[in-house]
């Protein structure tokens, strides 16, 4: 493993410290710590506006050996606050690699902590649950001054930091339908999925009003993925109510799941320590099927609090049965926890946008 970085210190909530490499920028930097499972899709994760605010630690051991390339990125930018893995890898080997992971993160500004016993560290946080915590590559820092900074920390104003601020469009080669992206932090893959399918797409910002919708002459809403808790976010919440007033199918991913359960009467809660990566499980109950699923997130809708007249659980996580999606009753709109556009395994979920198609045109399944 490398060790030719300048020293840096990883420092918890707790007190607990973990010395290190420093690798990207230089300085400290503070944020809530989670870990993700994913054996690749590096990239992805660094870019994904749901971690905003977020140290992220890899608990793959070798990052960065196929390097970074402009293909691959979810966002035009790094959101997360912090990255931590075990090594990384200084001289990358793909044919698609452009350059290395540690001069993506500089050219980021992201700090990155390398040389950590990220297994140790993942563990805590499975039993304790997600923490705050810094990253500093100051030799001589304040201990409990840091710690008073780590435990003041909290992830605000988040879906509004990485909206964007005016609307955009997206013209597909067909043209067959068209439909609103709320973007809450949206993924780059969902706006991709949709336009494959011949849909003209409208990135629209978060606070988007149904008045303005209404305008808009569109077939369908999606609803996207992005960070923070759901509960903070009133104004949309609100709006959402009056959305579902148009009566326009409705598809939601992720945060937009949360946010329309919210819309609808039901409530959220965090979960001890999230579910992120590439591999998690989780039961469509329809179809009787388990699939392979990617997921970012630390809230999760509480099953019991979706009334039968309201709709029904749609799909279950297989680790903890936690809530992975509902089939709204009385409107036109199904969510989901995970990401189907993220491809997360040989029998993808990606089917769930045929189904927004099918909503949308008005065929029965």
């Amino acid at each position: 493993m490398i060790t030719s970085g300048k020293k840096a210190t990883l420092l918890l909530a707790n007190g607990m410290e973990f010395s290190g490499y420093s690798v990207g920028k230089q300085g400290t930097v503070i944020g809530e710590i989670v870990f993700a499972t994913g054996m690749t899709g590096y990239e992805e994760t660094l870019t994904d506006p749901s971690y905003y605010g977020q140290i992220v630690t890899q608990t793959f051991p070798l990052v960065g050996n196929y390097g970074t390339n402009s293909f691959d990125k979810e966002s035009d930018k790094v959101y997360l606050s912090g990255y931590i893995v075990r090594e990384w890898c200084e001289l990358p080997s793909n044919f698609r690699c452009e350059n290395t992971l540690a001069h993506f993160l500089e050219e980021q500004n992201v700090i990155g902590i390398y040389g950590v016993d990220t297994r140790a560290l993942t563990k805590i946080i499975r039993e304790s649950g997600v923490m705050n915590g810094a990253i500093t590559t100051e030799e001589n820092f304040d201990k409990e001054k840091l710690l008073e900074e780590i435990r003041a920390f909290n992830i605000v104003n988040a879906v509004k930091s990485v909206s964007c601020t005016e609307p955009k469009e997206f013209k597909s080669k067909e043209g067959k339908r068209k439909v609103c992206l709320f973007d809450f932090g949206y993924k780059y893959n969902i706006r991709e999925e949709l336009l494959k399918r011949g849909c003209d797409v409208t990135v629209v910002p978060y606070n988007t009003t149904a008045k303005e919708i209404e305008k808009m002459d569109i077939d369908g809403i999606m609803l996207s993925n992005g960070p923070g808790d759901p509960n903070e976010n009133v104004e949309v919440i609100e709006n959402l109510k009056e959305i579902m007033k148009l009566n326009i199918p409705t598809f939601g991913i992720c945060l937009g799941h949360q946010l329309m359960a919210l819309a609808n009467g039901a409530k959220t809660e965090k979960l001890l320590y999230g579910h992120r990566g590439a591999n998690q499980p989780v039961v469509d109950v329809d179809l009787d099927r388990t699939f392979v699923t990617s997921q970012n997130h630390g809230y999760a809708v509480i099953a019991d609090t979706i009334s039968e007249d309201l709709g029904y659980v749609s799909h279950k996580n297989a680790n903890d049965g936690s809530c992975e999606g509902v089939k709204y009753k009385h409107i036109k709109a199904f969510t989901v926890q995970f990401h189907p556009e993220a491809c997360g395994g040989p029998q993808d979920t990606s089917y769930l946008f045929d189904e927004f198609m099918t909503l949308i045109d008005g065929e029965d399944k």
